[in-house]
Parts: structure tokens; C-alpha cells; sequence
């Protein structure tokens, strides 16, 4: 894997600042139909994800708690990327980003996949910090366990 240029990892600085500082789709979500909640000991982000559903797509995403930069950001973008998406998208969508934050990048996807990651690839270079991975994940964690019934996951 070659290393990020200087130009995209400041791009990429810029935008997951931007998400820590004013995260989209930040707080209650009146008339949710599905909530998880996630906890990482290890630094103590604490995360709720609230789903609203129509049939089975994602018709609206909050999410609220207090986290690291990285797990605010992460959890603000995955709400703006996975909004719109069938269940069954958002599955796809968290396989692939969890294969682009934990170093497996795009070789857990296969070649006839067509959706780009988009604004979530500002979270690459939490790769090179494994301790990271699980603050990145954590939001996406507790949106699955929130889709399939679960209440609550932690990354221990």
C-alpha cells in the first residue's frame, strides 16, 4: 500500500475535523424503531445509535454519546452515508469500511463492486494506529447491533 500524499491526508484532517466539530445527525431521534448502544472501555467513547426504517431502508440515522474525534467523526459520516441505503447496503458499506480501517482495504471487496466509499476514506489512516480501529468502528458496531435486534456491544 502506498503512503497517503501530504495533500489528500491534510484533506482528509479537514474533513474528519469537520465531523468532529459539528457532527451531522447529532442527538435523539424521535420515533426511532431501532436503538443499539456502544462502549469502548479503552477510552471510554460511549455511543447510541438510533434507527428510524421504511420497509427495509434506512429512512433516517441519529446518533448521540461522547467520543474521541475519531469515533465522532466516524459516527457523524456513517449517518450521512448510510441514510437512503437498504439494510442490506448498509451491511456492504460497514464490510467495506471495516476492511479500509482495519488495513484489509478493498481486498475485502470483490472486483464487481461499484460503491465508492466516498467521504469515509478520510478515516484510512486510522490503519496505522490499531488502537484507533475500534474508536472508528464503534458507531458502525452499535448501527448493526440496532438493525439486527441487539441493544448494546462494546469493543472488549
Amino acid at each position: 500500500m502506498s503512503p497517503i500524499p501530504d495533500d489528500l491526508r491534510q484533506l482528509y484532517q479537514e474533513v474528519i475535523l469537520d465531523h468532529y466539530k459539528r457532527p451531522r445527525n447529532f442527538g435523539p431521534l424521535q420515533g426511532a424503531h431501532h436503538t443499539a448502544e456502544g462502549y469502548n472501555p479503552l477510552c471510554g467513547d460511549q455511543v447510541k445509535v438510533s434507527v428510524k426504517l421504511d420497509g427495509d431502508r434506512v429512512a433516517d440515522l441519529h446518533f448521540e454519546g461522547a467520543g474521541c474525534a475519531i469515533s465522532t467523526a466516524s459516527a457523524s459520516l456513517m449517518t450521512e452515508a448510510v441514510k437512503g441505503k437498504t439494510v442490506a447496503e448498509a451491511e456492504e458499506l460497514f464490510r467495506k469500511f471495516h476492511g479500509l480501517v482495519s488495513g484489509k482495504e478493498r481486498a475485502a471487496a470483490t472486483a464487481t463492486d461499484d460503491q465508492d466509499l466516498g467521504k469515509l476514506e478520510a478515516l484510512i489512516g486510522v490503519r496505522d494506529f490499531p488502537v484507533r480501529i475500534k474508536c472508528a468502528t464503534l458507531a458502525w458496531h452499535a448501527l448493526r447491533a440496532a438493525l439486527h435486534g441487539g441493544d448494546q456491544v462494546t469493543t472488549e
